[in-house]
């Protein structure tokens, strides 16, 4: 059983990084819908890497990385009704994908583990790109840490002091391009948005500071990720989601149970 779990359990605790992370930046940020909409319209890169025989890692990536980018310039210059323009560029992305599928020939059985994830069935070449997506999370979060601060609680100040934030805006969103497509073949762009969402609403509601939020919610996310393989092991159920509803069970838990005594 260990040997058999290994890979799932060391892909749960790259991806509980990138949830610490990622999940507590884009909370506070609430930038929640971005991520869902960068999320379901990278199936455009899944369905061009089937359509022209290309890596599907490599092509969802520029694909969502290409995303991020169009919705970071979106979001920071306040265009009139973004929030449409982000429905739009989810729906694109997606309708992309589904055509290509749709028009190469063959049967396409993967999609199913992009749409819902299956992360008892990690490739090892998933493990190092997430490790690489964790160095890079980690190495510019430590780096822009104070800046990202600015950014979210007070911008103004930030462009008294005459930093450049247009460009922290557009990596933080480049951050969660990456961060979701790391996460995809685990927990499918369907649930994803879930698992980064939960664990840093629980961890914010136990600490007062950013850092101590990331760390309260990189732990719960490799516990439920754990939880969830286990479970899902002995009962030959799918591990994404057990994972999801465990961890809505302990979101729902916390909100109306220990809630009520805070």
């Amino acid at each position: 059983m260990i040997e058999l779990l290994q890979i799932p359990i060391i892909a749960s605790l790259f991806l509980s990084v990138a949830i610490g992370i990622m999940g507590t930046l884009m909370m506070v940020n609430r930038s929640g819908y971005i991520a869902a909409s960068i999320a379901h319209g990278s199936f455009g890169g899944i369905g061009v890497a089937i359509f022209f025989g290309f890596s599907i890692l490599i092509s969802t990536t520029l694909f969502a990385l290409f995303l991020s980018l169009v919705l970071a310039m979106i979001t920071y210059n306040q265009t009139h009704r973004s929030d449409t323009l982000i429905g739009v560029i989810w729906a694109v992305g997606m309708s992309i994908g589904l055509l290509l599928v749709d028009l190469t020939p063959g049967y396409h059985g993967e999609l199913m583990g992009y749409l819902f994830g299956d992360i008892l069935m990690i490739p090892k070449s998933d493990i190092w790109f997430m490790a690489g997506v964790d160095l890079l999370l980690l190495v510019l979060t430590i780096f822009l840490y104070h800046r990202f601060l600015i950014l979210f609680y007070d911008r103004e100040f930030a462009y008294l002091l005459g930093l450049n934030i247009k460009a922290v805006h557009i990596v933080l969103y480049l951050l969660i391009g990456l961060s979701v497509v790391m996460s995809i073949r685990m927990v499918g762009l369907i649930l994803v948005i879930a698992l980064f969402s939960i664990p840093p609403f629980i961890a914010e509601r136990h600490t007062t500071k950013l850092y101590q939020t990331m760390l309260l919610a990189g732990v719960l996310s490799f516990i439920f990720c754990v939880a969830g393989i286990v479970v899902s092991y002995y009962f030959d159920i799918q591990a994404t989601a057990v994972i999801i509803l465990i961890a809505a069970a302990v979101f729902f838990l916390e909100i109306f149970v220990v809630g009520k005594y805070k």
